[in-house]
């Protein structure tokens, strides 16, 4: 397996009318350029995935290893070749090269455009158009069979050496890289492309969902010498909360919110206190089963607010820790969790800090 896969992120996005570049705005719970990045990964196809970027400093995240992330050039073509020379020092034998506002290409094209490869040098996922083309030249207007247009997308797959040698020679802009194929007269390989792998280019590309919201509440007593659990995080303190499972409140909370907005019933429904199955239960182990249904029935998360109701440990500790936790949990960009610590000003079991509890609000679409 000697493919690399190159994402192409570096664009300004004008026509999208927005201070942030199409590539970073949310979609589905996450940055666009992130649903390609996974794709990429949990395909397992690729030895290295590059990001061309126009500036760095604008993704915060850090990746493993087999991750890089480079600054691009003026135009798509130029951030193109800037990668293919940044990766040549690998030896790589194949290379897809995809545009980060198509989020929505499947598992199933990337596996068919690397088996392509070993017949092909250059294979091109297309689609035939569903409009009527007019093309003008001048002041003259002519009708395109349309049975003839062929619309292609990203991503395109290539021999690395074949790519390369014509990338280093181009001498005019290119909109894609299977244009050097066809302009030097060489053969390429075209396969059926995928009608949702469509490119996000104006703001309404992003359409709205509807979305379900969803609350969670939990309450635990606090017990001296028991470890506390907080949003998966073990926090330091001298007391820990009592309960079947390790008695996370946070987690608890929010797996309530997520089976609350897809109107699954609570959590006692899938961990009953009364089993011995669950006693002393992990959460996080609780909730990967949770986010299994939320995935397996379409569903992702917009935002969680959450509410941690103690006097003590102080929240304003902890916050970034747990919200960095929550998000590797849940895989979810910590941007769009919120976590609020409050007090009950000394009233009650949580003022006299013999209780922590917690409640969540989650909105989730599909």
């Amino acid at each position: 397996m000697n493919n690399y896969f190159i994402i192409l992120a570096s664009g300004q996005s004008k026509r999208f009318n927005s201070k942030k570049p199409k590539q970073y705005n949310i979609y589905e719970g996450k940055p666009v350029f992130r649903h390609s990045l996974d794709k990429a990964l949990k395909s397992k196809l690729f030895k290295k995935i590059i990001i061309v970027v126009n500036d760095k400093k604008k993704i915060k995240e850090k990746f493993s290893k087999n991750i890089l992330i480079i600054k691009g050039g003026k135009e798509r073509s130029d951030s193109s070749l800037i990668a293919l020379k940044f990766i040549k020092k690998y030896k790589p034998s194949n290379v897809l090269i995809h545009d980060a506002a198509r989020p929505n290409f499947t598992l199933k094209l990337l596996k068919t455009l690397v088996s392509s490869l070993k017949k092909h040098k250059a294979v091109i996922p297309s689609i035939k158009s569903k409009d009527s083309i007019k093309y003008k030249i001048r002041n003259q207007i002519f009708n395109l069979n349309r049975d003839n247009s062929i619309l292609t997308q990203t991503p395109q797959a290539f021999k690395f050496k074949d790519l390369y040698n014509l990338s280093i020679k181009k001498k005019n802009v290119i909109t894609d890289e299977a244009t050097l194929f066809i302009e030097n007269n060489l053969k390429v390989k075209f396969i059926q492309g995928e009608n949702l792998n469509t490119k996000i280019t104006f703001k309404e590309d992003i359409k709205e969902k509807t979305t379900y919201f969803g609350i969670g509440f939990d309450i635990h007593r606090l017990v001296k010498g028991k470890k506390l659990y907080l949003g998966g995080l073990k926090i330091p303190y001298h007391s820990g909360l009592k309960g079947h499972s390790d008695g996370d409140v946070i987690i608890h909370s929010v797996i309530d919110s997520i089976l609350g907005a897809m109107r699954k019933k609570d959590i006692g429904t899938f961990f009953p206190d009364n089993s011995n199955k669950f006693k002393n239960i992990r959460s996080p182990k609780m909730l990967k089963p949770i986010i299994k249904l939320l995935n397996s029935n379409n569903y992702f998360i917009n935002n969680l607010d959450i509410n941690l109701i103690c006097e003590k440990p102080k929240i304003s500790k902890h916050r970034d820790k747990i919200i960095n936790s929550l998000s590797n949990l849940l895989d979810l960009n910590k941007d769009l969790i919120n976590l609020k610590g409050k007090t009950t000003e000394k009233l009650g079991l949580i003022g006299k800090e013999k209780a922590i509890a917690c409640e969540v609000i989650c909105s989730i679409s599909k």
